[in-house]
């Protein structure tokens, strides 16, 4: 049965190298290929940048580098740094934030005319008010007219 992906790998069993071994440059590891291929690319890179000291190429991924292409669509960011900036420069705002700052002024005059009662549903409810106040008015007038008949009939009553 396999043993996965850390196959040659043993476990438990590490090397450390001694403070005296560190101060003579000598260690108990053993250097590995892929320390001596880092270092041969290393020193690939710095002949190559030598040879090319006067040219300077950029690297391009796949066939950009073999076929120039100009998109007149593809807009380059520019960059502005903050002591170039335009602060009196006004931005243009969204149709969205345009559309959402004309709801919300639209509510607020509405909701002003509203209060004025110059709106139809402001005077449908002033209208629906009274009515209700009278109903109120003519339930509290018959309340006494009650009251008063009971006490005239317990006035009444004791005589």
């Amino acid at each position: 049965m396999g043993r996965g992906k850390f196959k040659g790998k043993p476990t438990g069993r590490r090397n450390f190298s001694t403070p005296e071994e560190m101060i003579a440059g000598t260690s108990a590891r053993p250097r590995t290929f892929k320390a001596e291929e880092a270092e041969d690319k290393e020193e690939e890179t710095e002949e190559e940048a030598e040879d090319d000291s006067g040219e300077e190429t950029e690297r391009r991924k796949g066939i950009e580098g073999i076929i120039q292409i100009e998109n007149p669509n593809l807009v380059k960011p520019k960059t502005t740094k903050a002591r170039e900036a335009d602060l009196e420069k006004t931005t243009e705002l969204s149709r969205r934030e345009r559309e959402e700052i004309e709801k919300q002024k639209a509510h607020e005059r509405y909701m002003r005319l509203q209060e004025q009662g110059k709106t139809e549903q402001a005077r449908k409810d002033l209208e629906r008010l009274t009515l209700i106040r009278q109903q109120r008015a003519e339930a509290a007038k018959k309340r006494e007219e009650e009251k008063a008949a009971k006490e005239q009939k317990k006035v009444e009553a004791r005589k």
